[in-house]
């Protein structure tokens, strides 16, 4: 059976951009040389979006303080709020551990999803799973629990 090859990611950007070449030569893109950008806000932490950021929506982003995404259906690029009024204003920005994600964290005016819901998650699918219980010794971080030591009182 014949094996059809998987294109490699780009190492560089698709587009002209002015990107700090440092952060540039940390992204990890997909096939056409885009990252994830999740979107939260601000002051509560929701998950407000996802949307695609090749290098230079990155830099105007990191530059101009709005966001400001790629399109794939448009073939362009798209300010948060430029049409809708539903501006995105960064306050933060992080690159995951493996470079194909970004973090922006946004004080949003208005709603961040195009049907007027303020979260584009909003609908929210069934977990039929069995609950579990977070064992004892165990923590959210996944550390284990440990008791204080005698010589320092802090935790070991």
């Amino acid at each position: 059976m014949d094996t059809v090859p998987v294109p490699e990611p780009p190492t560089q950007a698709v587009r002209p951009s002015s990107l700090d070449p440092v952060i540039a030569a940390r992204l990890s893109r997909n096939e056409a040389g885009l990252v994830a950008a999740i979107v939260r806000e601000h002051g509560t932490g929701d998950v407000l979006m996802m949307a695609w950021m090749d290098d230079e929506a990155l830099h105007r982003t990191l530059t101009t303080g709005r966001a400001t995404y790629w399109s794939r259906s448009r073939q362009e690029y798209w300010v948060k709020g430029e049409t809708s009024g539903h501006h995105q204003y960064v306050k933060a920005v992080s690159l995951d551990c493996d470079g194909d994600a970004v973090l922006v964290t946004v004080e949003q005016v208005g709603a961040a999803c195009h049907t007027g819901n303020h979260t584009c998650f909003f609908d929210e699918l069934p977990v039929t799973a069995p609950k579990t219980e977070l064992p004892a010794t165990a923590t959210k971080t996944g550390l284990p629990v440990t008791a204080p030591t005698a010589e320092t009182g802090t935790q070991a």
